[in-house]
């Protein structure tokens, strides 16, 4: 399998080890066209991005770029904060990024405490416990993914069901609406085969990602390479191998709106 592009990878900014120009070397040795630079978001309590250093963030990205003639994007792995779709990116926000990823993470600001309850607490005790969380949670968790796609333009849903259950057929039929792409993450085992297979048949596409926290795995497939190997939908619905790259929903709605 031939990656053309990793559109997630993270820098010191965030939760990463290596630079944005080591991310970028690491691409061009690979082959790739393209690298996401995608650090945590704003409301990350530990490793969440900092607004005062976009400006130092940018320039990175601009001389990464032009050192190694790939295509650097700025982007954020932002965080959702609310079950009624809320991200820690901000409209005031969105002239600073090439590329918006959302997803679930550990440790965030949420918007209200009850959003924290629904979310992590509950989610994330049943995980701890070796258990699937009660239906209202999934609902919950689902209305927060379904909620987010609708509401914002958002390019990527990162690692889904990773440690936070939900209706993955509702979650597919709203990005495949909307032009969202789910992520095959190959940091974790987030979901199987059969659940792939799934998604796919609601029209979904994919992209393949490294979720890379240091420059060695930028552009690592292995994770999906044994999960697609018992997969049946076609390699064709993933946008971002044999030199395809996507049509990102975000780059549109700056044309538009921004």
């Amino acid at each position: 399998m031939e990656l053309t592009a990793d559109f997630h990878t993270h820098t010191p900014y965030s939760h990463g080890k290596n630079t944005v120009l080591e991310n970028a070397v690491a691409a061009k040795k690979l082959g790739l066209e393209q690298i996401g630079i995608t650090d945590h978001g704003f409301n990350h309590l530990l490793f969440g991005l900092k607004r005062k250093k976009l400006v130092d963030l940018k320039n990175e990205i601009d001389e990464a770029q032009r050192l190694t003639g790939v295509k650097v994007l700025m982007g954020m792995e932002s965080n959702l904060i609310s079950v009624d779709g809320d991200t820690d990116m901000k409209p005031s926000d969105l002239v600073n990024f090439d590329l918006y990823l959302a997803g679930i993470h550990e440790v965030l600001r949420y918007k209200r405490f009850s959003d924290f309850y629904a979310i992590m607490v509950k989610n994330y005790t049943a995980y701890k416990m070796g258990k699937k969380p009660s239906q209202k949670v999934v609902d919950l968790t689902t209305k927060a993914y379904v909620e987010a796609v609708k509401n914002n333009p958002i390019d990527i849903l990162t690692h889904v069901n990773y440690k936070c259950c939900c209706d993955l057929k509702e979650v597919a039929k709203v990005c495949a609406d909307y032009g969202t792409y789910i992520e095959i993450n190959t940091k974790k085992r987030h979901i199987s085969p059969e659940e792939l297979d799934m998604m796919a048949s609601c029209g979904v596409r994919f992209l393949i990602d490294s979720d890379a926290h240091s420059a060695d795995r930028v552009g690592d497939t292995k994770i999906a390479e044994e999960l697609l190997k018992d997969c049946t939908f076609p390699l064709s619905q993933i946008d971002n191998i044999e030199g395809r790259l996507p049509k990102f929903r975000f780059a549109e709605y700056k044309q538009k709106h921004l």
